[in-house]
């Protein structure tokens, strides 16, 4: 049983970025239009990192969604997800409680899906749009990532597995994460692949 009450010991330095993903009202707040149960619980945990970050001078990022009011990633529009973290309103503003003591990364900016922290796809083209997020790791020569945020069995995972792809070490800790879990199996799916893919889950 995995504990979500507490985080692990955790190896933080100046060659290491903490990527907070996503804790926006429409997935962290229960008035949200795409609440994650319990990702409200996450954020004391995440402040706690984050200042545990800056005391060792890891790099901070954020990342946010910030989707066109409409956009094929929308179920009214012939996508998957209930309308959401819309440019400019509530849904979309990172979570009060949140210490956002970094850089925020936007994705889903022009209606693309917006999973992974490091690239948007263009569901119309198939291309990959670049958020900046690896240029920003790479300029200040980071290694190795730890990933927390909303959500696990989305963002969280696609996020941790661009960064393996991309050659990051990387780490997701599942205390400060919480799945959707639109289907009963998506958080073990999504463990499952972040695993063979050589993300540490802890």
């Amino acid at each position: 049983m995995t504990d979500r009450t507490s985080l692990p010991d955790v190896d933080l330095d100046s060659s290491t970025a903490l990527i907070v993903v996503d804790v926006q009202n429409d997935f962290a707040d229960p008035k949200g239009n795409l609440y994650v149960a319990d990702g409200d619980r996450t954020i004391p945990l995440i402040n706690d990192l984050t200042a545990a970050a800056r005391r060792s001078g890891s790099l901070v990022v954020y990342t946010q969604d910030w989707h066109p009011e409409q956009t094929p990633h929308f179920q009214p529009y012939g996508g998957t997800w209930p309308i959401h973290c819309v440019q400019g309103t509530w849904g979309a503003e990172l979570h009060r409680d949140l210490h956002v003591e970094g850089d925020v990364i936007r994705k889903g900016v022009n209606g693309e899906d917006g999973y992974s922290g490091f690239a948007a796809h263009n569901v119309e083209t198939g291309e990959e749009i670049s958020t900046g997020l690896r240029e920003l790791l790479d300029e200040r020569e980071i290694r190795r990532v730890v990933i927390v945020g909303l959500a696990e069995d989305v963002c969280v995972k696609e996020t941790a597995l661009d960064a393996r792809r991309l050659g990051y070490a990387t780490q997701v800790l599942l205390a400060a994460t919480r799945p959707v879990n639109v289907e009963e199996t998506d958080a073990s799916t999504a463990q499952a692949a972040m695993r063979a893919a050589g993300v540490e889950l802890r």
